[in-house]
């Protein structure tokens, strides 16, 4: 009966095996939103790692033993952001790898902790009425962990969910500095008052 057992369950595992080995070698996750700002403002918070925290969906700068370390141009390709600690941020790289004025963002994204993964990021922005579409897409390889991961979680609808918090984040963050911008601007060109 042991044996049977024993017979049957390698069988199950075998199947599940084959089965995970199906699933697709590659994922891609993306979402797109009106940013009520200039692609110029908007490419700048996008462009400027040290603006990460300020609509980033994984805000980390709370996280009790969190440390974050920028190296390279301040913006720009080959500026990187590297933060290690916490129990949930993990540790990791992003690398800015193309930046296109107004136009595109690319990003590397290096997981060490708590796994190790390799992904694309990419924005993309394009001037519409009232503002900038934004789409946010990452894409990489799908290890046999991920495929595993994928039967219990739908990673579409998980990350998607933080795209989603970072896009409304970030047309936020760009609306108030664009409205910080005017209010500067037009004190700065107000007339100034008649001497007595």
């Amino acid at each position: 009966m042991a044996i049977k057992l024993a017979v049957a369950a390698l069988i199950l595992l075998a199947a599940l095996g084959t089965f995970i080995a199906t699933r697709p070698d590659r994922f891609s996750i993306e979402r797109h939103a009106l940013v009520q700002a200039s692609p110029a403002v908007v490419f700048a918070m996008i462009n400027d790692l040290r603006q990460f925290d300020a609509w980033s969906p994984y805000r980390f700068e709370l996280a009790p033993g969190l440390s974050k370390s920028f190296e390279g141009p301040a913006t720009g390709q080959g500026a990187s952001y590297t933060w290690e600690g916490g129990s949930k941020a993990g540790a990791g790289r992003m690398t800015l790898v193309e930046s296109r004025p107004s136009e595109r963002v690319v990003l590397k994204l290096e997981f060490f902790k708590p796994f190790a993964a390799t992904n694309q990021t990419v924005f993309t922005l394009a001037p519409v009425e009232g503002g900038t579409r934004v789409s946010w897409r990452m894409e990489g390889e799908n290890t046999l962990m991920g495929k595993a991961f994928s039967l219990v979680v739908n990673m579409d609808t998980m990350l998607g969910k933080d795209f989603e918090r970072g896009l409304a984040n970030l047309d936020a963050a760009a609306r108030s500095g664009t409205q910080a911008d005017s209010q500067r601007a037009q004190a700065g060109t107000a007339t100034p008052a008649s001497a007595l």
